[in-house]
């Protein structure tokens, strides 16, 4: 539906998941696993590199229906794999979705999360013509809710028995950010 793109901001750059990004992909996660797998249902101890490889190819599949756009985020002088970014249960009528993001602990506090989000928000108002970008983070989960928190997103609270992780259920601060957020106007 929408081209696959490259977008970058000189420091950090989003690109679709390429076949052959599997082993970087699988070593970021299992490096990352005691900082994930409390709040991402995916990130868990039995992700292979076969998981990853899945994963892509569900992601270049779905990228051209327009049901999801999911980005490796990488170094943009060194092209090093730092983690991921999306954009998914995106409502067609409605025209908003859900703004994921991770990045390997190795590489916290760099401020990376921050611009591969609002990047990706940024195609989302200008490429899919979204009118809103929604962050739902676990009550518990201090660094993604950070992250919203250093982009400007808005608060808009917590949703009560939002999201589940395994057994887990969690309520959620929900955070949002709009075309506006980017000098940008709504637009169907």
């Amino acid at each position: 539906m929408f081209p696959y793109a490259k977008l970058t901001d000189g420091v950090v750059t989003l690109r679709p998941y390429e076949f052959g990004d599997e082993y970087d992909l699988h070593k970021a996660v299992q490096d990352s696993l005691p900082e994930l797998s409390p709040w991402m249902s995916w990130a868990h101890a039995g992700y292979t590199s076969e998981t990853a490889k899945n994963f892509i190819a569900v992601t270049r599949a779905e990228w051209p229906r327009g049901s999801l756009y999911a980005f490796a985020v990488t170094d943009a002088n060194t092209q090093e794999f730092l983690g991921g970014c999306g954009l998914s249960h995106i409502h067609p009528v409605y025209k908003f979705c859900n703004l994921g993001y991770w990045i390997r602990t190795s590489h916290h506090g760099c401020g990376f999360a921050g611009r591969a989000a609002k990047l990706a928000a940024r195609y989302a108002f200008e490429q899919v013509r979204l009118i809103r970008a929604e962050i739902v983070i676990a009550v518990g989960n201090h660094a993604s809710k950070r992250v919203a928190e250093k982009i400007g997103a808005h608060y808009e609270g917590i949703l009560l028995n939002r999201m589940t992780v395994r057994q887990n259920i969690y309520d959620a601060h929900m955070f949002s950010l709009l075309p506006s957020d980017f000098g940008l106007s709504a637009r169907l």
